[in-house]
């Protein structure tokens, strides 16, 4: 009896705080970003698998494997790899030159570097073809060399460095402004040779933010349309990207096809990226380590 009424005289525990948060806000937030992600991404994305199902599994197949779908997979990831590694190239350079020199124009080149962002991809695209066509500027110089700079396969990669140039200059220039140049200046005071410098001091610093800026700039090149559809020529087995074969079959109302064929598209590009941020996040782990 003594026990049940010490137990009934007990008072109830005060209900417990939350924890304190020190970034607020939260749960709406985090809401947001879910929402947004859903509309903007994961729902399109679904879309693009749910009308892909309407195909049974040999047209899927059919539709994937065909000659003229196998060959604008190969032409677009091809060059847009090779428009990436040249990018790798000229970014790196660009962003040297723009964070460790200074000169007349500085600011009026850096400017210039988001001009592919700005600038429609239409616009992009007819610029480049009058420019290097072969009664173009640059092109009156190269066609007499042999060299077609228009309706080829270098057409396209100079239109895919053209949208994937910012890329790899903008995520390689704020590395080096945070990096400063004492690490440098250490190793040569210590004897170190330039090239030393550069082969083990800072290449291996840009690796991450190079390997960054192809992804992106590959990433894009993939799914290029705009730029591309008029430097090219849509030559089929020849210059035919895949985004323009995504659109012929959509002008041909065969939705399903073009989604097949944006899927496989989706698929590689995804595999491709995951690889490289796999890559990034090792050699991260081994520089912190």
């Amino acid at each position: 009896m003594t026990s049940h009424s010490t137990a009934l005289s007990r008072s109830p525990e005060p209900p417990r705080k939350r924890p304190y948060s020190v970034l607020p806000g939260f749960r709406f937030t985090l809401g947001y970003t879910l929402l947004y992600m859903s509309l903007i991404v994961l729902i399109p994305l679904s879309a693009i698998v749910l009308k892909t199902s309407e195909l049974s599994w040999n047209e899927f197949w059919n539709t994937i494997l065909d000659e003229r779908v196998i060959a604008a997979y190969r032409i677009s990831f091809i060059v847009s790899f090779a428009a990436g590694l040249l990018n790798v190239g000229f970014g790196l350079i660009v962003a040297w030159v723009l964070v460790r020199y200074s000169f007349p124009g500085k600011r009026w080149i850096d400017g210039l570097i988001d001009l592919p962002f700005a600038l429609p991809t239409a616009v992009a695209g007819i610029a480049l073809t009058s420019i290097y066509a072969e009664n173009g500027w640059v092109g009156q110089l190269l066609y007499p060399l042999g060299i077609h700079s228009a309706y080829s396969l270098l057409g396209i990669m100079i239109a895919l460095t053209f949208i994937g140039f910012p890329f790899v200059v903008r995520t390689v220039q704020p590395v080096l402004e945070q990096w400063g140049t004492e690490v440098e200046e250490a190793a040569a005071t210590l004897g170190a040779k330039r090239s030393s410098v550069i082969m083990k001091i800072i290449l291996p610093e840009l690796v991450p933010p190079l390997l960054t800026g192809f992804a992106l700039a590959f990433a894009r090149g993939i799914g290029e349309y705009g730029s591309v559809v008029f430097i090219s020529g849509n030559m089929p087995y020849k210059t035919e990207i895949a985004p323009l074969l995504i659109m012929t079959k959509l002008e041909q109302y065969d939705y399903a096809a073009a989604t097949a064929i944006a899927l496989i598209l989706l698929v590689i590009s995804f595999i491709l990226l995951f690889l490289i941020n796999l890559i990034q996040w090792r050699m991260s782990a081994r520089t912190f380590s």
